[in-house]
């Protein structure tokens, strides 16, 4: 078979190693970006450079990376993707989690609490690891926890027995081109669920329970009584207390909210409260979202740097009742920021602006009547973070909770988080 790998990052990697297995396929990777030449395996046929995704009408198959909307890929072929064949392949069931943010956390919980009940389970998709690279791994008794974003649900050809829908707002709209784009992809993680399948959404978001009334599934909203809430300081389950919310070491009332989604899912598998209340206790959190760096002289430094949007900051902020100094902008994912600067005035909090969108972000706060910021030009992290530590008051919490992407100065949310802190650790 002519195979073309679209998109040579490292679930392109991953796809390639799988798909030449088979010696009887032929090979070629395919990238935009013609500086990749050097990185190529030996010997691999390639097509690199500018309009290179239009240049695949002879290939039986195409395997598009995720980030790659299939409208972009000019072919007379199949239009495929890792996910796709991961999802055809897998022999084991599938916890598909999605949403807008949150999804790297409740996988990670899900995960968390299923090996505290013995279960053997593989942690794989958006959240960094290749699913091709476990699939043959995986056994008919296994549990997959598959993190999904709205790339890699584009064209899903078959749904995960358990689907997650996490809160839904407009994000990567710079992509998608419209919220009604956005909210298409993640549909598509019900589209094809059967009776047998069951769908767990936010009761409390619009979009999520709108996607979930598509599934063939059986509906079990999270947040509502109808199946699994937080009540009087603990999570419930159809009535059934499951543990105290006390045991989640996550800051913020929205990780209780992703710590109910969760259990919603795990319920699913595992009735076992003491599991559960061991899976959750025993969870510190992923890096860059909302991650404590170190205390100094009495602040506290989080890197928040997941937050590329302005109501992840807004969660952040709420996130602690003490004063706040907030770290602000990036590069643009044509957010509006209305709704964090109205936020903001409810806060004893001040913002440090910098990047592209700083001065979309100032035009909101000053109509908005909050002027307590001031803005530096050009990501100088260890010029923002001495700022931070002056301005900051006794007994305080610097946020690194941009809500803006990260593409201005930095190759990722990761590095931009690195820098923090690298600049964090380094202060006397």
């Amino acid at each position: 078979m002519k195979i073309a790998i679209a998109g040579f990052g490292a679930e392109g990697r991953a796809s390639y190693k799988y798909w030449s297995a088979d010696t009887q396929n032929d090979i070629t990777i395919v990238d935009e970006n013609p500086k990749i030449v050097d990185d190529l395996p030996e010997g691999v046929a390639s097509i690199l450079g500018e309009g290179a995704f239009e240049k695949l009408e002879d290939f039986d198959l195409v395997v598009r990376t995720a980030s790659l909307a299939p409208k972009k890929i000019k072919t007379a072929g199949k239009i495929w993707s890792a996910t796709n064949e991961f999802f055809a392949e897998c022999p084991a069931e599938i916890i598909g989690v999605t949403g807008t943010k949150g999804k790297g956390t409740v996988c990670s919980l899900i995960d968390s609490m299923l090996r505290a009940a013995g279960k053997k389970v593989w942690l794989v998709g958006n959240i960094g690891n290749p699913s091709l690279d476990i699939l043959h791994d995986v056994k008919p008794d296994d549990i997959v926890v598959f993190e999904l974003s709205s790339f890699q649900l584009w064209d899903l050809q078959k749904a995960p027995q358990t689907a997650v829908l996490l809160m839904l707002e407009p994000e990567h709209l710079d992509i998608h081109g419209n919220f009604e784009d956005y909210i298409e992809a993640k549909s598509n993680i019900v589209k094809h669920q059967t009776a047998q399948n069951r769908v767990i959404f936010n009761y409390n978001n619009s979009f999520s329970t709108k996607i979930a009334k598509q599934s063939a599934g059986e509906k079990l909203p999270y947040l509502s009584e109808e199946y699994a809430m937080i009540r009087d300081g603990a999570f419930w389950i159809n009535e059934e207390r499951i543990s105290s919310t006390d045991v989640v070491a996550l800051p913020g009332n929205h990780n209780l909210e992703n710590a109910c989604a969760a259990i919603a899912a795990t319920w699913q598998y595992v009735q076992d409260t003491q599991s559960i209340e061991s899976g959750l206790s025993s969870f510190q959190g992923l890096p860059h979202r909302l991650q404590l760096v170190a205390d100094k002289s009495g602040v506290s430094f989080y890197d928040d740097s997941i937050s590329t949007t302005p109501s992840s900051s807004i969660a952040a902020l709420k996130a602690f009742d003490q004063p706040k100094v907030i770290i602000l902008g990036g590069s643009s994912k044509d957010g509006n920021f209305d709704k964090l600067a109205q936020e903001m005035l409810k806060h004893d909090v001040y913002a440090i602006l910098s990047g592209d969108e700083a001065s979309r972000i100032v035009r909101a706060f000053v109509s908005a009547g909050f002027s307590n910021f001031e803005t530096i030009d050009g990501w100088d992290m260890k010029k923002i973070v001495e700022r931070s530590s002056k301005v900051a008051k006794a007994d305080s919490v610097v946020l690194l909770s941009p809500a803006c992407a990260s593409f201005d100065a930095f190759s990722s949310y990761e590095d931009r988080g690195d820098k923090f802190q690298e600049a964090v650790l380094e202060q006397d």
